[in-house]
C-alpha cells in the first residue's frame, strides 16, 4: 500500500485521486475550500467540479492549511493551476519527505519566470531524480467516468519513472514512459495555447479544413519549441503531444478550446475563468510563451497571434495576419 497526497481538488486533481484511490492506494485529496472538504464527506462527490461522480471511499478529504498533511507520503502529487504552483511547492518543501516522490499534473509555465513547472520543482524539493511530470489526452470527465485512456509519465529517473508508471496504471488508464521530461512539459503548455486559437476557429464559425490546419500547424510550432530547448522530437508526435493537442482542440470538455470561443464572441479575457468556472490554463500560458519565444528569437506565428487576441486584437484580424504570412516550405 503506497500512500499519496494530492494536492488540488479542481476537476483533474480529483478525478486523479479518485482514480489512484480505484487501483488500491490510500489517497487524501487536499483543498483550499473548507466547505468543499466538508461537502466531499458528506455527498462522497466534488459536485462543484465533477458533478454526478461518486468517489471511491478510500479517498479522503481534507484542508490543505499549512501543508503539514503532506508529511509522511510516499507519492505527493501537485494538480494546482501553474499561477499556484510556486507558491505551493513553497508551502509543502518544509513538510514533504526527503525520499518521497513528487509528480506534477500541471499543465503551463511558471508566469513570473517562464521556467517550466519541474524547474520550479527541483529547484524547491532538491534532487531531480524526485521530480516527475504525467501529460496526455485525459479529460478529468471521462478519467472519472472510467473510460479507456492512455497518459504518459516522464522523469530523469529511470527506476522512479518505472515506479510511478506501477503506482498510477490501471484497468482504464495505460501509462507509458519518456524520459524526456522537456518535451513533455512544453507539450502540455504549448497545447492549450493552440487550443485557444482552435476554440477562436470554432467561435468564428470556420470548418474542418480551419481547425485542421491548425492543429497540423501547432503541432509543427510545438516541435519547433521542444527542439529549441533540448527536447525529443519524437514526444511531440505522441500522447503529450499529438495525442493531447486532439483532444483539447476539439473536445466538448476542454477549458481550452471554449476560452478561444468565447474570446471570439467577444468575451474579455478577465471574464473567462468566471464564465467557465475553472482556470484556463492557455490564458495564462500564452502571453508567458511569447515572452520565452521572443527572448530565444523563435518563431511561433499562432502563438503570437494568440497573444495578440488576449491583448485585444480583433480575432479576424489575428486570422488574416496568419493566412497572410509569407509562403514556405512545409518542411
Amino acid at each position: 500500500m503506497t500512500r499519496i497526497v494530492v494536492v488540488g481538488g479542481g476537476s483533474w486533481g480529483t478525478a486523479f485521486a479518485d482514480h489512484l484511490a480505484r487501483v488500491g492506494h490510500d489517497v487524501l485529496l487536499l483543498l483550499r475550500d473548507v466547505a468543499l472538504v466538508e461537502a466531499l464527506a458528506r455527498t462522497r462527490e466534488n459536485a462543484h467540479y465533477l458533478p454526478g461522480i461518486a468517489l471511491d471511499e478510500r479517498l479522503v478529504g481534507a484542508e490543505l492549511g499549512d501543508g503539514s498533511a503532506v508529511a509522511g507520503a510516499d507519492l505527493v502529487v501537485l494538480a494546482v493551476p501553474s499561477r499556484a504552483f510556486a507558491g505551493t511547492c513553497s508551502l509543502l518543501a518544509p513538510h514533504v519527505d526527503d525520499d518521497a516522490l513528487v509528480l506534477s499534473l500541471a499543465k503551463g509555465l511558471d508566469p513570473a519566470s517562464g521556467r517550466r513547472l519541474s524547474e520550479v520543482a527541483v529547484e524547491t524539493f532538491g534532487e531531480p531524480s524526485r521530480v516527475a511530470v504525467l501529460s496526455g489526452p485525459n479529460h478529468a470527465e471521462e478519467i472519472a467516468r472510467r473510460t479507456p485512456a492512455a497518459t504518459v509519465v516522464a522523469c530523469p529517473d529511470v527506476d522512479a519513472m518505472a515506479r510511478l508508471q506501477g503506482l498510477v496504471a490501471g484497468p482504464r488508464l495505460r501509462v507509458y514512459a519518456n524520459p524526456d521530461v522537456v518535451g513533455v512539459e512544453l507539450c502540455a503548455a504549448a497545447k492549450n495555447v493552440i487550443a485557444l486559437a482552435a476554440g477562436v476557429s470554432d467561435g468564428l464559425g470556420y470548418g474542418d479544413n480551419a481547425k485542421a490546419a491548425l492543429l497540423t500547424r501547432g503541432l509543427a510550432e510545438m516541435t519547433r519549441l521542444g527542439s529549441a530547448f533540448g527536447a525529443d522530437p519524437r514526444t511531440f508526435a505522441g500522447l503529450a503531444g499529438l495525442g493531447d493537442l486532439v483532444a483539447t482542440c476539439c473536445s466538448r470538455h476542454s477549458r481550452n478550446r471554449r476560452a478561444g470561443e468565447l474570446l471570439a464572441l467577444g468575451c474579455p479575457p478577465g471574464e473567462i475563468e468566471q464564465r467557465i468556472g475553472m482556470v484556463a490554463e492557455g490564458v495564462i500560458t500564452a502571453p508567458t510563451l511569447g515572452r520565452v519565444a521572443s527572448a530565444h528569437g523563435l518563431d511561433l506565428p499562432v502563438t503570437e497571434r494568440v497573444v495578440a487576441v488576449l491583448d485585444g486584437e480583433a480575432p479576424d484580424l489575428a486570422v488574416h495576419v496568419l493566412m497572410a504570412r509569407d509562403p514556405v516550405a512545409e518542411y
